[in-house]
Formats: structure tokens, sequence, C-alpha cells
């Protein structure tokens, strides 16, 4: 018996790892492999850059992060030092109901003939601090389309703008390819035009009171295994 004890292993950790829209679907699968591997378990929570550097920075206990370098340098005090590493960058697309018609957003004009003429258009509250509303409406400002678009804006308070157009409430979304794709009935028109993309690089870190398979994980996210998975869900390595 004692030796039946004594051969028994360490009890498996529970790991909570919060991570930021765009990346959150590549974390989810990666998480099955990771949880195979050491025998730990993974709570993925999810939420925009601005709400987890509220939720961290008010006291949420974490052990990996997942969110742009710019929300990372806000909860600073949080994480542990020299951990932070880039995982991941995605651009901006554009998309509509599947089966719907197709606009040509291949040029700025097109893109900005395309909002413009459409009913409604979808995309992530810039209060909500997500990384592409704010984008989003900083765009229509540039494009001088700002209030005309303002009537016609569905603002999606967090998580998948694009569900927006499935269930109808607009017939465009403007948001994070990954995102786009992660909802089923609707279809990817393409990437903003190159003039007007803008690429979001995500970072991840892990607190400095977490353990040591959070570094684990860390490293499975910006490494070798991840690189098929971003591109399955619409992100590339950074």
């Amino acid at each position: 018996m004692a030796c039946l004890i004594l051969a028994a292993p360490a009890s498996a950790a529970e790991l909570t790892v919060l991570t930021a829209g765009a990346f959150k679907d590549v974390a989810a699968a990666l998480i099955p492999a990771f949880e195979a591997r050491t025998g730990d378990r993974v709570t993925l929570r999810n939420d925009t850059v601005g709400a987890l550097v509220r939720r961290i920075n008010g006291g949420e206990t974490f052990d990996v992060v997942v969110m742009s370098p710019a929300g990372l340098r806000q909860i600073d005090s949080r994480i542990a030092s020299g951990s932070p590493v880039d995982v991941a960058k995605v651009g901006v697309g554009v998309a509509v109901k599947a089966g719907a018609p197709q606009p040509d957003i291949g040029t700025v004009a097109g893109f900005k003939a395309a909002m413009l003429n459409a009913r409604a258009v979808a995309y992530i509250d810039p209060a909500s601090g997500g990384s592409s509303g704010i984008y989003v409406a900083k765009l229509f400002q540039t494009l001088g389309i700002a209030d005309a678009m303002a009537p016609k804006s569905v603002l999606v308070k967090g998580g998948l703008a694009a569900e927006a157009v499935a269930d109808g409430r607009a017939d465009i979304v403007v948001h994070q390819i990954s995102e786009i794709l992660a909802v089923p009935g609707v279809t990817l028109i393409g990437p903003l035009p190159p003039d007007i993309q803008n690429e979001t690089i995500y970072a991840g870190a892990v607190a400095a009171d977490a353990p040591d398979t959070a570094r684990a994980f860390l490293g499975m996210l910006s490494g070798p295994d991840a690189k098929s998975v971003l591109s399955e869900k619409g992100m590339s390595p950074p």
C-alpha cells in the first residue's frame, strides 16, 4: 500500500485561461491535446481586450492571458516578468449572410460603397473595448462616412459580431476574420483592402503567481502545434 501511495501521480493542475475574442477558437482547439498530454484541466474564458483589462485589474484571477500587447501593458503588474510572447495576428474582414449577394470590397472605393449601400452594418461596439470595433469606427471617420453610418450601425457589445448578420439584424459585418469564420450561416467575402487593412497582434503571458504548467500551455500556443490551427481559424503566425 505504501508503495502504491508513493507511486501515485501528482494531482492535475487547474488552469484558467483568459482570451480576447479573436484568439478564442484557436485556444479552444488546442486545449484537448494539452489536457491529454499533461492531465491538467483548462477553463477558457473570453471577452474583449478592454473588458479583460478591467477584470484583471479589478482582481480576477487567471493563469494565462491572451490579448493585444497594448492590453498586456495595462496589466503589467499582474503578469510574470519576461513572459509575454506573440502568438498570432489577424486582419479585419467583411462578411454577408450565406447566399446573399457579395459586394465588391477589393478596393477602398468598393468597400466604402458597400458600407453606404448596406441596410445595416454590424461591428463590435467601440465602447466595449474590442480592438476591431475601435478601428472600424475610426475607419468610417477617415473615409468621411461616419455620419452616414451612425443610424445603420448595429453595435455588438462583445463576442461574435457576425451573429447579427446570421440572425438578420444586419446584412453585412466588419470584424476580425477569425471571429467571422466562427459563425455558421455567414460567408466571408474577404479581407479589407490592403490600404485600409488593420492587423492585430495577439500576445500571451502568464500570471505572476501561475504554476509552471501555465508556461507549458503558453508554449503550446506559440509553438508548432498552433500553426495549422491558426490557419484553419483565419489567423497566422505573428
